[in-house]
Parts: C-alpha cells; sequence; structure tokens
C-alpha cells in the first residue's frame, strides 16, 4: 500500500473512531436525561393510608405528620429479614432515649391475611414499645403498598404453607410525610440515631 493509501485508512479509521464516541456521548447525555426526568416519580414514595395498630386503633397517614417517620414493611412469619430489621429498629430507638417518642416507626404487614392485630400486638412484644405494626383489610394493605411502591407476593410452600416474597426497604419521610432516602439500617444505632435526630 502506497503512502497515501495508508494515510487514507488512517483519516477513515480516525473518523470512525470519532463518530463512535460521538454515538457514546449522545448514549450517554440520551440516558441522564432520562434519569433525570424520572427522578420525581422516583420520590413519589408514600401516601394515604387507613389501617390499625397492633391495639386495634386507627392509624393514617395524617396522624403521623409533624413528625419524621420510618416505615417498614414485612410479616409476622418472616424467618430472618424482619426480626433482625426489627431488632436494630430496637436498639436504634434505645439509642435516643428521649428522642424516641418524638419519631414515628411503622411495621407494616405484607400479610394481612394472618397478621391481625393480636397477632401484631403478641409478635411485637419482642421489640422496642414505640414500634406500631399496621394491619388492616386486604385491600387497604394493598393500597399502603402501592403507595410506598412495595413489591409482596404469597410464595407457596410443599406443605401447603406459604410465605411473602416483599421488597425489604425502611424508608425516611420528612414531617410532612415526604419520602426522604431508604434508611440506612446497617450502621450502629447511635450513627442511625444521630442521623435521625437531624430530622426532629
Amino acid at each position: 500500500m502506497n503512502e497515501s493509501g495508508r494515510s487514507l485508512r488512517a483519516v477513515s479509521v480516525l473518523g470512525a473512531f470519532l463518530c463512535g464516541l460521538v454515538v457514546v456521548f449522545a448514549a450517554i447525555l440520551f440516558i441522564a436525561g432520562r434519569s433525570s426526568s424520572v427522578g420525581p416519580a422516583i420520590t413519589a414514595v408514600g401516601g394515604p393510608f387507613h389501617l390499625v395498630d397492633q391495639d386495634g386503633k386507627p392509624v393514617s397517614d395524617a396522624e403521623m405528620k409533624g413528625r419524621p417517620f420510618l416505615v417498614f414493611f414485612g410479616f409476622t412469619h418472616c424467618p430472618d429479614v424482619c426480626p433482625t430489621t426489627l431488632f436494630d429498629m430496637s436498639q436504634m430507638l434505645h439509642a435516643l432515649g428521649p428522642d424516641a417518642g418524638r419519631i414515628g416507626v411503622l411495621f407494616i404487614t405484607v400479610d394481612p391475611e394472618r397478621d391481625t392485630s393480636a397477632v401484631l400486638k403478641d409478635y411485637l412484644s419482642s421489640f422496642d414499645p414505640h414500634l406500631r405494626g399496621l394491619t388492616g383489610d386486604p385491600a387497604a394493605v394493598d393500597a399502603a403498598l402501592k403507595a410506598y411502591r412495595v413489591y409482596a407476593k404469597k410464595v407457596p410452600l410443599k406443605d401447603g404453607d406459604y410465605t411473602m416474597d416483599h421488597t425489604a426497604v425502611v424508608y425516611l419521610m420528612d414531617k410532612n410525610g415526604r419520602f426522604v432516602a431508604p434508611f440506612n439500617m446497617k450502621r450502629t444505632a447511635q450513627a442511625e440515631a444521630a442521623d435521625l435526630r437531624g430530622y426532629l
């Protein structure tokens, strides 16, 4: 190949490379634009709910406003994640001391078929008394699941029983009932308590 041929090929390769960069850069801008456009949808977590607590007392989202609160969805037959999370929450509430009463902590069942108020009351007796367990009829619980974008599905077991597959996120809500962020329960109880005090 002569010199002019090699030069032409080099220019062609360079041109193709630059075109590739333009395509990649355009794709990144497109994805970034899409990500920023769905931001508000991601933050649209939470909303109206009308349930009852472990004492049979009606509880709504309106009652929670005026103080920050945490929301965790689970069920009393959960073998590991739920009791572990509730234990960690109990440790955090203990670390909060007197401030524990200024923060709401809700455990909403994804299994209203089995988790009645009485069942929740017995189950939560092993954890901090500030924890409130919420249940209701299937329609009311389903409305809460949808409001918080929670996935929950009944999974049959071989013995005829069932378990629940569900989202295991702790939601931090501010004083106005607006979603702040998933709350990190993998820290020390003292660090979690200090974080929550910042929202009081």
